[in-house]
């Protein structure tokens, strides 16, 4: 009968857990410090939270001020941090180690000890042999044989502190706090066991470096495999492309059976608390019960935000670096899913509820960023052949708008221009428009290269045109066949001749002091596309069907920069989608 009460109140003590856990995170930092600390019992609510928004946590809160959680935290909870502060990616931070050593010391001074030795004993090797230079004295030695800088707490084992280069940020931790460290570290290990000091000083003066470190990464990289942060190697791979037709079903053991979670184990909170509502793959969540399927997606998707931390070798410790991740993790699942529907961009959120359980997340956004990789194959693809690089050019040559979509294209990993919109000039992709739209402005780019590839260009070296750009180049080529003139190469404008042209292009008389834009003319419009059908040998309705949209948008700019100008006033320094010749600088004497 006991077994039977004490087996019924075991889950309803995990359940009222949950819920505060729950109440706990949703908290900003500071108060979430308060309401654990004031918890009847505070370490199992600390305990029971997840290892990583343990972490998350204490750098919200900040190191200095979360020392009575790390006194709660538990020894995984102490590993993880240790795992994710203390290394530069394969090479151990001797200030980094100092300094969370330092503030574990500090929380918690015996059980620091205890754990350092069994626990991280191959880190803290490591880290002594890197910090110390230990001699052992014979029986016959003098102690003032080893120089004044050695010291010793028992006579038989002096030590002495190697002097190391002060770390870039000294206001964070320096020289001195990593002195005073070491030392109450091993007079706290002294104290607390002897033989296990000198075990470890023995055993430090000893090692073999490269072993050593090689050892405490491999069992660092266990661990942190064990919460998704896979060796880099390994976490690249969720760049590999998936075509919808290859996409695997689950396996089991990896998300495939909800049986193969516990209910009962804490489940990640921060990546799912920064998750947008307004997602496909957030609402098809909502069509999720809640329970251990949920939960499994929960750990997963936490798994997958790892991995993307590891292959974008981030450092993420605080929740709005968090939520970058996040969102493109969330964004790529989005768009695999918009790909996977029947009508396009048509995603019921029943049936994307249906591929979420069916597939890995990590498979889906494999699919959702393929789409994005294969935009980006097809403009390198491009740029291997086209006219423009072929002829020297640089991106810039395609003015701001489309040297920004090709800039983001052409990065290691592909990136929407966003153009400071959202505060950015470059954000990962977040749907399947936003990669239509990029690829159809990459279409009007190829078509415009392909139509400059048909006429006949002689250009000098294009920094001697100053800002040289497909504007103002077709433009100024227009511009000196309309006036007759014909250049052996492409050549800036006097800006007597321009005024001539201009006329033609604004006819509508002297706009000085009205304010008013002036209008070019459909005669003007077709004369253009009759000057380029010339060039190109194309007929103006296919061209004006290619790269009408384009032309379109140009005269605009034209007009909007030059509309309200009187000839008379035009200065060669302000017009930018004109090449004209720039009046030289005058001499001025004593």
């Amino acid at each position: 009968m006991e077994k039977d009460t004490a087996g019924k109140k075991a889950p309803d003590r995990l359940q009222r857990l949950r819920e505060k856990r729950r109440e706990i995170m949703a908290l900003s930092p500071e108060a979430a410090l308060d309401r654990i600390l004031e918890d009847p019992q505070p370490a199992a609510i600390v305990h029971s939270l997840p290892i990583n928004d343990f972490y998350l946590l204490v750098h919200d809160i900040g190191p200095d001020d979360s020392l009575p959680l790390l006194e709660l935290a538990s020894d995984r909870q102490w590993d993880h941090i240790v795992d994710l502060e203390t290394w530069q990616h394969d090479r151990l931070d001797i200030s980094a180690a100092s300094r969370w050593l330092d503030y574990l010391m500090t929380a918690a001074p015996d059980r620091c000890v205890r754990w350092a030795i069994e626990k991280q004993l191959d880190l803290v090797e490591l880290y002594l042999w890197r910090n110390l230079e230990v001699r052992i004295r014979e029986h016959d030695q003098d102690p003032s044989d080893f120089g004044p800088d050695f010291f010793s707490l028992d006579s038989h084992y002096y030590i002495r502190i190697i002097d190391l280069p002060a770390p870039e940020d000294e206001t964070v931790f320096n020289e001195e706090h990593r002195q005073g460290f070491i030392n109450k570290f091993l007079n706290r290990l002294a104290d607390y066991h002897h033989p296990a000091y000198q075990s470890l000083l023995l055993e430090t003066a000893h090692i073999i470096p490269a072993e050593a470190e090689e050892t405490a990464l491999h069992w660092r990289n266990v661990r942190l495999a064990e919460k998704g942060f896979v060796p880099f190697d390994e976490a690249v791979g969720i760049y590999q492309p998936l075509r919808p037709g290859q996409l695997p079903a689950r396996a089991l053991g990896a998300g495939g059976s909800a049986e193969t979670t516990d209910a009962s184990l804490p489940v990640p909170v921060y990546p799912f608390k920064e998750l947008a509502s307004d997602t496909h793959f957030a609402r098809a969540l909502q069509q999720i019960d809640a329970g251990n399927r949920l939960n499994l997606i929960q750990h997963e998707f936490a798994h997958l935000c790892n991995r993307i931390i590891v292959a974008d070798r981030l450092t993420v410790r605080n929740r709005d670096s968090l939520r970058e991740v996040v969102k493109k993790a969330c964004a790529y699942i989005s768009i695999g899913l918009e790909q996977l529907a029947p009508a396009a961009g048509k995603v019921a959120p029943e049936q994307a509820a249906a591929h979420i359980s069916r597939h890995a997340l990590g498979d889906l956004f494999r699919v959702g960023f393929g789409r994005a990789l294969a935009l980006k194959w097809s403009a390198e693809n491009w740029l291997n052949e086209c006219w423009f690089a072929a002829s020297g050019l640089r991106l810039t040559f395609w003015g701001e708008k489309w040297m920004g979509i090709l800039g983001g294209l052409l990065v290691k990993k592909p990136l929407f221009y966003d153009n400071y919109q959202s505060g950015k000039l470059y954000r990962e992709f977040g749907s399947t428009t936003e990669i239509e739209d990029t690829e159809s402005v990459f279409l009007q780019i190829k078509k415009m290269d392909e139509l400059l590839s048909l006429m006949t260009i002689h250009l000098r070296h294009p920094s001697s045109y100053g800002f040289l750009t497909y504007k103002n180049l077709l433009l100024t080529m227009w511009a000196t066949s309309r006036l007759g003139l014909a250049p052996d190469m492409v050549t800036p404008m006097e800006i007597d001749a321009f005024r001539s042209f201009f006329t033609r292009l604004f006819p509508d008389g002297d706009r000085k002091g009205t304010g008013k834009e002036g209008r070019i003319p459909e005669s003007m419009r077709q004369s253009f596309l009759d000057w380029l059908s010339g060039e190109t040998g194309l007929k103006p309705g296919e061209i004006s069907a290619q790269l009408g949209p384009s032309f379109a948008e140009l005269f605009e700019e034209i007009e909007g920069e030059l509309g309200t100008v009187a000839a008379d006033k035009l200065d060669p320094r302000f017009v930018n989608l004109f090449l004209l010749e720039q009046p030289r600088p005058t001499e001025s004497g004593n």
